[in-house]
């Protein structure tokens, strides 16, 4: 492993521990003494992608999770979740110990795990995935996901947006008193 500074390739490994199916090791140069991170992973048997044209080409996790990225842009979702959802998919597809693989399926794998992630995620890989032919038929999408949702519960911590009718009714008589 070359040194990503001073590109020498002789390092030692200072520590190492398994981390999301990936084994992540700390590594010190030999020759500057600075420190890196490396991640090693198992690469399993090529995995061709057959696309809708009918091209074909290899499987790529970094585009996968780009694309993942660009619908979960700007959404609070908890650190890794991406790279969760993208190690999901790729050992599903190796699961199937086939050598090729529609683009189809891994479209609809990311989109059922975003459903399961987060909503807006969803419909944002989903109109990009899916050809929707006019609004009408991503607003059936958005109806199907609405309808399969349990609303949000609020945290009891949270304070009510409208006061319930016992206390609404005590406020003006406490304004009354201060004035």
């Amino acid at each position: 492993m070359k040194c990503p500074y001073c590109s020498d390739p002789e390092s030692k490994v200072i520590d190492s521990r398994d981390v999301d199916g990936a084994v992540r090791r700390r590594r010190e140069c030999l020759r500057c003494g600075l420190r890196f991170t490396t991640y090693e992973r198992v690469e399993l048997a090529g995995l061709q992608v057959v696309k809708k044209d009918g091209r074909r080409e290899d499987f790529d996790r970094r585009k996968l999770a780009v694309g993942i990225r660009k619908a979960c842009e700007k959404r609070p979702l908890p650190n890794g979740a991406v790279d969760r959802v993208v190690d999901e998919v790729e050992a599903e597809l190796h699961k199937l110990g086939r050598a090729e693989v529609p683009s189809g399926l891994i479209g609809e794998r990311v989109m059922e795990c975003l459903r399961q992630l987060d909503d807006i995620a969803y419909i944002r890989f989903a109109s990009a995935y899916r050809p929707f032919r006019d609004v009408d038929s991503l607003r059936q999408e958005l109806d199907v996901l609405t309808s399969h949702r349990q609303p949000a519960k609020p945290s009891e911590a949270q304070l009510p947006l409208f006061p319930s009718d016992s206390s609404a009714a005590a406020l003006p008589a406490r304004r009354a008193r201060r004035g």
